[in-house]
Order: C-alpha cells, then sequence, then structure tokens
C-alpha cells in the first residue's frame, strides 16, 4: 500500500457507522491496516478487521485490542470513536444514566488507551485521536450529560498528550460539531417536525450545513499523520461554530 499511512496498523473504535467507518475508509485509502472494535462490527469498512467488543466492559476491550494488534502485526495509531448520547439537562438523567454515558464516553477511552499502550509504546509513529464535541467547550441547550463526558475527553487528551509525550506516543482530539450520522437522524426522527429541526441543526453552524463523517475523518487522518508534529491539540471540525462570530441574517 502507498499512502501517508503506508505500513502503519491502525484501530478505530465504534467503527462500524458514522465518524468511525468513515475514519477507518480514510485510513484504508490512505494506506493503513485498519482494525475496527464496535459493538456490532457486521457493518465495518471492507477491508478492516472486524472485532466485537464493548467498550464499557475492560476485559473486553483487553481481548479485542490484543486480538487488533496480532492480526494487524502491531498497532500506531489508535482513534477512539467509540460514544453515545443523551439529552436533558441535569434534572432529567437518573444517577444511572450518567454513570452509564460517563462510563462508555471517558473510561472507554481510558480501558482502549490503557490496552492499546504497551502496542503503541513500540512503534515509531505513534498517535492516539479522541473523538470529543464542540459539546466541549460551547454550551449546548438539552446537553447537560453528553457536554459533561466530552469536556472530559478533551481535558484527558490534554493530561494524556503530557503524560506520553516523552515516549514518542502524540495524542490529540477532534471537537466536530453537529455531524450527519446515524445518530442525528435517530435524533432527527425523533422530533415533531424533523424537517424543521434539521434547518435548526444546520443553521446554528455558520457554514449553513450539517458536518459530514468524512470531513471529520480527514481531520482525525491530519492529526494522526506521521508527518504531523502537532501534540495536545483540540482541532475543531464544527463549521466555525465555537470560533466565528457573524452578524445576525436580517
Amino acid at each position: 500500500m502507498s499512502g501517508p499511512f503506508a505500513g502503519c496498523r491502525a484501530l478505530v473504535t465504534g467503527g462500524s457507522s458514522g465518524i468511525g467507518a468513515a475514519t477507518a475508509r480514510r485510513l484504508l485509502a490512505d494506506g493503513a491496516a485498519v482494525a475496527v472494535l464496535d459493538l456490532d462490527p457486521s457493518a465495518a469498512p471492507a477491508g478492516t478487521v472486524a472485532l466485537a467488543a464493548d467498550v464499557g466492559d475492560d476485559a473486553s476491550v483487553r481481548a479485542a485490542v490484543a486480538e487488533a494488534a496480532g492480526a494487524l502485526g502491531g498497532l500506531d495509531v489508535l482513534v477512539n470513536n467509540a460514544g453515545i448520547g443523551a439529552r436533558g439537562t441535569v434534572e432529567d438523567g437518573d444517577d444511572e444514566q450518567w454513570h452509564r454515558v460517563l462510563d462508555v464516553n471517558v473510561l472507554g477511552v481510558v480501558r482502549t488507551t490503557r490496552a492499546a499502550l504497551p502496542h503503541l509504546r513500540r512503534s515509531g509513529r505513534a498517535s492516539i485521536v479522541n473523538t470529543s464535541s464542540i459539546a466541549a467547550w460551547a454550551g449546548l441547550p438539552q446537553r447537560a450529560l453528553y457536554s459533561a463526558s466530552k469536556g472530559a475527553v478533551q481535558a484527558l487528551t490534554l493530561a494524556m498528550a503530557a503524560d506520553h509525550l516523552a515516549e514518542g506516543i502524540r495524542v490529540n482530539c477532534v471537537d466536530p460539531g453537529t455531524v450527519d450520522t446515524p445518530w442525528v437522524q435517530r435524533l432527527l426522527d425523533a422530533a415533531d417536525d424533523p424537517d424543521a429541526e434539521r434547518a435548526r441543526l444546520a443553521a446554528r453552524q455558520p457554514t449553513g450545513r450539517l458536518v459530514t463523517p468524512e470531513e471529520v475523518a480527514h481531520a482525525i487522518a491530519s492529526l494522526a499523520d506521521p508527518r504531523c508534529g502537532a501534540t495536545g491539540t483540540a482541532l475543531a471540525v464544527d463549521g466555525g461554530m465555537h470560533s466565528l462570530r457573524l452578524p445576525a441574517k436580517v
């Protein structure tokens, strides 16, 4: 294989749909050998090593990461993308829901990274990219729990970057805006007026449209690229939602 990831071995969690699947396809196209971890890996992109794993279960993660590293002959890139969503204010979710979302979205990153580190330390071009969210640094209504989890992922990214810099392992994250994924489509389907809700979500991004999974995958690949020296970076892929303040339309 040729391309910037030629010879690289990559592992993508949550890689059967949305951002994860787009990232797996992008890394494959750029020359990497790719393994995908997912609760249901049946829809993993063709050409990947598809493995079933629950990032909420440490034994499941350790077994799947070991199998992925064995199948690929090691690991150079880890993309921590698996996650779940949540709606509501701090009053709406019970403790069980809070524990579940934080367990998957935050501890899922911890478990997968912990299992992958011994393999990444043997790589000369190791990189970890975590999927955070615009919710990590912009207050969004009805997203208290989800925002808390993604804010933790962004802070964790910076701590990991500091901890593993001396080992030659770069750690970064992407902060997508509203991405046109199956999860967002399910939210739209549950709305009273799905078309109006889609238009509202598109309008709050300065570009006037939803972000595509491929755009986020491109950002992830750019950060993971062995030619990239970035570490401790949070890269917004949100159509300008976080940083731009445009005049109101009249």
